[in-house]
């Protein structure tokens, strides 16, 4: 089973695109996030990760209204991310209608917090994202705006260990650039965590890229500039999935 999962970043209620998560490059595409939901959702596509920005800036998610909305008025599976740190923020996303979150910054700065996340909520519920440069392989958090001295791996495998069964794993490096994904990060995280339900995200150009990243061996692959730059199209998504 391989997965295409669109992403819809946040700020301020629209619908923004950042290069290499860098802030001063943000690009408003939309007012109304609930619209491109609703698009996704007409060709078949199950799944969307809903990414408030505000929330990874300030440390705690701000764009529930959003949230609620394309939960209301769709029948996506939301997951949900953006400064989920403690066990309120979950609560209140899952209540808003996400039905998983993703955490990067408090997985990094309480890593105990968030294994008892897992045995809490559930291995469905909570996911693990993990990004990084490759040059140094270390977890940058906070939007990507700082960097950490946690290596990669040790990282997943800490929460591997904890029962952790979905990683999304970002190359900061790629996101938004369109340079194609880092193939050899994912191909060597498969190797090393055969057992983790590991969705790519950064570089997405084009369909034969989803294809590549299933041989794999990933399970799902999150994409966002290529569609909102016109090099993903609605028609070739929906082929895409009718095929997988």
């Amino acid at each position: 089973m391989f997965e295409i999962i669109p992403s819809i970043w946040l700020i301020n209620g629209k619908c923004v695109r950042l290069k290499r998560g860098d802030f001063a490059t943000e690009e408003a595409i939309s007012n109304n996030p609930l619209e491109i939901a609703q698009g996704f959702e007409s060709i078949g596509i199950k799944r969307l990760h809903l990414v408030d920005l505000d929330g990874a800036r300030r440390g705690e998610p701000k764009n529930y209204h959003i949230l609620e909305a394309i939960a209301g008025y769709t029948n996506l599976i939301i997951d949900f991310t953006g400064g989920i740190s403690t066990d309120g923020d979950v609560i209140k996303c899952l209540e808003f209608g996400a039905k998983s979150v993703t955490i990067a910054s408090a997985a990094a700065n309480h890593p105990e917090r968030f294994s008892q996340f897992i045995l809490s909520y559930g291995r469905e519920k909570i996911n693990l994202a993990a990004d990084t440069n490759p040059e140094d392989k270390k977890i940058k958090i906070k939007g990507w705006l700082k960097k950490t001295e946690i290596d990669l791996y040790d990282h997943i495998e800490f929460f591997y260990e904890r029962g952790l069964k979905y990683l999304k794993c970002s190359d900061v490096t790629r996101d938004g650039v369109m340079q194609g994904p880092n193939f050899d990060l994912y191909a060597d995280l498969v190797k090393r965590f055969p057992n983790l339900h590991i969705a790519a995200s950064g570089g997405v150009r084009n369909i034969d890229d989803f294809k590549r990243l299933k041989d794999i061996g990933l399970r799902a692959a999150v994409f966002g500039r290529a569609y909102y730059e016109g090099m993903l199209q609605l028609d070739d998504l929906e082929k895409f999935i009718n095929e997988v």
